[in-house]
């Protein structure tokens, strides 16, 4: 049996990796049918009713405009100072107008698949990719920690052979479980969106923009693998990564941003992983700069920065090469004894 099937069949078998499997299961299929029933397909009698509620609120508005207009010219006819209270002219330029009182305000929830499934795509990405970590991670550290790596070696004495076949073992694991799960996440949502949403101007090209989603997903949810296994074998034990993951978390998300705007640094978000994220899901994430507006003077627009899916391809992209060149580096130099 190669080295590669034998490591396959490990991974399946470690108790994380199936204890992992069944909670990402049972989280997916509870959002997806806890977001089943939050969505209601948009019926002609519901949209009538949210028709005339929106007309009802629109006559109620009104009715309480023109009260209080009488109320004002009465206060006026007896000598009292009504503008502090009810304004200029007695609010007579604030009349409410049909468009304020939209029925699409009234409507109950309906899911839309053409436009929010994107965003569920992410949320499993993110889901599938903690997975990878945690496995990936908990599968080359438990080895090192327990000394199962020193025997293997025994076995096959090619160091760099035997962890680059772990980390595809474990990027093939991670690989079809992504797309096996992900067409089921993907029906199911189609499903719901049937039955209790709306699947309206589903073209070819949005097809095809949900399948480049979909690729996008399933790049950060290898990346993510790889990059737990690359630390934790640095570290030799799978808390390593663990560790690291939290470090790196705080610092980007916190330190940077403090020191930023300590420092008023313009766009300091640009700085922040999580900014690379939502641009390589999202293909870009605009930043704002409030600072350059000069709101005195009126509206204006602020000064924007554009983060790009490319750009983020390149920060992932040196994140993951110099995580697994730092591991095999240490693996060829380092005493495993």
């Amino acid at each position: 049996m190669s080295l590669f099937v034998t490591e396959l069949r490990r991974l399946g078998k470690r108790r994380v990796t199936r204890l992992m499997l069944v909670l990402l299961v049972l989280g997916l299929a509870t959002v997806a049918t806890a977001f089943s029933f939050s969505s209601e397909k948009l019926s002609p009698a519901a949209v009538a009713e949210a028709e005339a509620k929106a007309n009802n609120d629109y006559q109620t508005a009104m009715t309480e405009w023109k009260r209080t207009i009488a109320e004002c010219e009465a206060a006026a006819g007896r000598g009292e100072n009504t503008e502090d209270r009810y304004g200029p002219n007695c609010g007579k330029d604030y009349q409410p107008q049909p468009d304020m009182f939209e029925a699409k305000w009234y409507l109950p929830y309906q899911f839309d698949f053409r436009a929010e499934f994107p965003l569920f795509i992410a949320v499993f990405a993110a889901s599938v990719a903690l997975f990878g970590f945690i496995v990936g991670a908990s599968f080359v550290g438990a080895e090192w920690n327990t000394g199962g790596m020193m025997n293997l070696l025994l076995w096959r004495p090619k160091r760099l052979t035997v962890l680059g076949t772990k980390l595809a073992a474990l990027l093939t694991t991670v690989f079809g479980l992504t797309v096996v799960l992900g067409a089921l996440w993907t029906a199911a949502f189609w499903l719901i969106a049937s039955q209790r949403g709306s699947t309206a101007k589903m073209t070819g090209g949005v097809w095809q923009s949900i399948g480049l989603d979909g690729l996008r997903a399933l790049g950060m949810t290898l990346l993510v693998a790889a990059v737990g296994f690359a630390l934790a074998s640095l570290g030799r034990h799978t808390a390593m990564a663990l560790g690291a993951a939290v470090g790196i978390f705080a610092v980007s998300e916190i330190g940077i941003r403090i020191a930023v705007a300590v420092l008023g640094v313009q766009f300091g978000d640009r700085y922040v992983l999580s900014t690379y994220a939502q641009s390589w899901f999202l293909k870009q994430a605009e930043l704002f700069d409030y600072d350059t507006c000069q709101f005195s003077q009126g509206a204006c627009e602020p000064a924007t920065y554009m983060v790009t899916w490319q750009q983020s391809a390149v920060v992932f992209g040196v994140a993951l090469v110099g995580a697994l060149v730092a591991a095999f580096w240490t693996m060829r130099r380092r005493d495993i004894s």
